[in-house]
């Protein structure tokens, strides 16, 4: 066991483009890593020298620092995750807590010491330290090669004002921006493979997502809410989902089935469910509606279409997924840890009363004739309603307390 603190390092790139709101930024993003890893052994978190220091406590195990660094790296905000030591500035220190920190590097065959002085109140300067510092793990390690583009191993060594930070385990983040930061949306989430991709990817631009799913009960089994359940928790990790609102549509969806051209049944039902998702949009004070739509991935999303379920509400949608290929998202979801789940069958409310040959180009007018004798205002009434609430671990969250109501 080390005599030396263990640490993470959590950089991030964007927010440090921020300017004058850069600070507004960096305490968010604290604050999430101060919630997300409560399970973890931190002792504090201290904003230095551009990116957020997470102090462990004494004892931690390498292996529990470096599980600790991965959770780090998936949170919102966080361009780059390190794991290393803290010590003195002093360059013997320096030395040896850099041969303690390679040594954990796991396998590797080339290396370089990548070192930066933050105050010039340390004499030695960055360049003579790569030096110092370098032909010392050389003297430890005599079988590793020094090589100064593209090595296995980076070692970082940074000075600041009164400690260095010395590492060699260094990981890739998610990037973007912390969760909190860019105000807050509705997400119609489904069981699919597609929406929890769109859904987090709203939140890595820093948007409290609320969840919105549309259960086939009581027509079908309530198989998908389990698994958007589970999607839920997943999302949860790193803070990207707050909560979960639960509607079930399937008596709706029949009596649309019974009411409508067949052609326009997917239309309507996207209306509708775009009409509610609104309402408790307003509910929560959310500024815009989230789906994962795919620009002609299935009927009802074609060009034509989606102008058509967009006509049914006020607040601006968006698609962040709209230009992706299914390939893509397949990667994203594998990434985030939702594919698995959401690979399983569940019937659900988009294969409910689906028509032989759906509508890929519908009109505005055929769709106003269809709504006409619809009790549109009554349905989106009961079922935001009865929509059912489950909230997920999400830091930026705070629900408001006083409805906003749509405009008439």
């Amino acid at each position: 066991m080390s005599e030396y603190q263990r640490i993470c390092l959590a950089h991030y790139h964007e927010i440090g483009l921020k300017g004058h709101n850069r600070a507004t930024f960096e305490r968010r993003l604290q604050k999430n890593l101060e919630a997300l890893l409560v399970s973890f052994p931190v002792v504090t978190i201290h904003r230095i020298a551009g990116r957020l220091c997470i102090f462990l406590r004494e004892g931690t195990s390498w292996e529990v620092a470096q599980e600790c660094a991965r959770v780090i790296g998936r949170v919102p905000g966080v361009a780059r995750v390190s794991c290393g030591y803290k010590c003195e500035r002093d360059l013997d220190v320096m030395c040896e807590v850099a041969q303690i920190a390679l040594r954990e590097a796991g396998d590797f065959t080339t290396f370089k010491v990548a070192a930066r002085r933050n105050h010039t109140d340390f004499a030695t300067g960055s360049m003579d330290m790569n030096q110092i510092v370098g032909a010392s793990l050389c003297e430890a390690f005599p079988e590793k090669i020094v090589r100064m583009k593209h090595p296995d191993v980076v070692v970082g060594v940074e000075v600041v004002q009164n400690a260095t930070y010395i590492y060699a385990f260094s990981e890739r983040g998610v990037g973007g921006l912390p969760v909190g930061s860019s105000g807050k949306v509705v997400c119609l989430l489904s069981s699919g493979i597609d929406s929890p991709v769109a859904l987090w990817k709203m939140a890595r631009r820093g948007a409290v997502c609320i969840g919105v799913h549309f259960s086939g009960r009581p027509q079908t089994a309530d198989t998908s809410e389990y698994l958007v359940d589970e999607i839920g928790h997943v999302l949860e990790l790193t803070g990207c989902v707050a909560r979960i609102y639960t509607v079930p549509f399937g008596d709706v969806q029949r009596e649309i089935a019974l009411a409508v051209p067949p052609a326009l049944r997917v239309i309507i039902y996207r209306r509708v469910m775009f009409r509610v998702a609104q309402q408790l949009a307003y509910r929560e004070g959310a500024q815009a509606l989230v789906t994962g739509e795919s620009l002609g991935q299935v009927a009802s999303q074609t060009l034509d279409n989606l102008t058509c379920t967009n006509d049914a509400v006020d607040l601006m949608v968006l698609r962040p997924l709209i230009g992706s290929d299914k390939l893509d998202i397949i990667a994203d979801a594998e990434s985030l840890g939702s594919f698995a789940i959401s690979s399983q069958d569940a019937p659900d409310c988009c294969t409910l009363f689906m028509p032989r040959n759906p509508e890929t180009h519908a009109k505005l007018a055929d769709v106003y004739a269809a709504e006409e004798n619809l009790p549109l205002d009554q349905w989106v009434s009961e079922l935001a309603q009865i929509a059912e609430i489950k909230d997920y671990a999400c830091p930026a969250y705070h629900p408001k307390k006083i409805s906003k109501e749509p405009k008439a």
